[in-house]
């Protein structure tokens, strides 16, 4: 028997939850022990966290009974959802009532929920498109709704507000030979600035949260790992790779043009990045996340650690 006391981890095969599980193991004379969540306990990734010494628990976020019994015997729980799995707010929604639900019934004491803010406070009228319905940032304002499951079910929440992640730079906006053969890094962002963090650093800036107990239950904690312009991510790009990156800022008009699901609610999205930057960089200061995560990345180390991912640019 172990006196540690059991943190269980919704989505522990996946970018933030894996990040808190990996956090959880990387300290193994810390007070908490993981209870990794996951659909799949046979999956490669859920079969490495039990080698580490993980609890691996079946529990599907659509199922609220499964939740109710991996939760059973917790002291507190990370709640994430995959929006980008599906893409529905109704289905976001629908997991987190389950989760909030399995949560009060098993008693936990102190709950994380990832959430994001409620554009709507701030992106009014036809300044962009209205989505679904009435959102304006599908992926933002689903999560923020969702805050009130929490609350009004009495469980003791602490929201951990994100945001773009570095790993973005991977995939979504790689930097890529422009016409003229220049590696060029498109972000329609024009001169503001993006709060950015390493997936990784979501995880373990939770289990600082954890750490410092329930008495953060009610706060909403935003988080970065730096706050740059297109100009200032682009510089560190072509420090690191030792050749030239050039920012040609996109328009989000581009972005909403692009034929994936889902762009309308990404254009949206950088509009409010770009729009309202003090109300969203502005409440994000990674010298106050470091307090919570001394192990936080900045976008120079993040970028340093991942430089052979981008070897292949053309």
């Amino acid at each position: 028997m172990t006196d540690k006391k059991i943190i269980a981890v919704a989505g522990a095969t996946g970018q933030q939850g894996g990040g808190l599980a990996r956090a959880i193991l990387d300290d193994p004379a810390g007070p908490f022990a993981v209870r990794a969540l996951t659909r799949n306990p046979g999956s490669e990734a859920a079969r490495a966290l039990a080698a580490r010494g993980a609890e691996v628990v079946a529990a599907d976020a659509d199922d609220e009974a499964s939740l109710t019994e991996a939760l059973r015997g917790a002291y507190g729980a990370f709640f994430v959802t995959a929006f980008w799995e599906h893409n529905s707010v109704e289905r976001e929604q629908a997991q987190a009532r389950a989760m909030a639900s399995a949560a009060k019934a098993t008693g936990v004491q102190h709950a994380i929920w990832s959430t994001l803010p409620d554009t709507r406070r701030h992106l009014t009228g036809d300044s962009v498109p209205t989505l679904a319905g009435r959102y304006k940032v599908p992926h933002f304002d689903g999560k923020a709704e969702a805050e009130a499951f929490f609350t009004e079910a009495g469980v003791p929440t602490t929201f951990l507000s994100t945001t773009f992640y570095f790993e973005a730079f991977l995939d979504f906006f790689r930097p890529v030979p422009d016409e003229d053969g220049a590696l060029a890094l498109r972000l329609p962002m024009g001169d503001r600035k993006l709060p950015g963090i390493a997936a990784e650093d979501i995880g373990r800036t939770a289990l600082g949260v954890f750490a410092r107990g329930p008495e953060q239950a009610g706060r909403t904690i935003s988080i970065s790992g730096e706050n740059l312009t297109g100009e200032e991510y682009a510089a560190a790009l072509s420090k690191e790779l030792g050749r030239h990156v050039a920012y040609r800022p996109m328009t989000v008009d581009a972005l909403r043009a692009m034929p994936f699901p889902g762009a309308d609610d990404l254009a949206n999205m950088f509009y409010f990045y770009a729009e309202h930057e003090e109300a969203f960089a502005g409440v994000r200061d990674p010298a106050e996340v470091r307090k919570l995560n001394p192990r936080l990345q900045d976008f120079a180390t993040w970028l340093a650690a991942n430089r052979d991912r981008f070897a292949d640019l053309g």
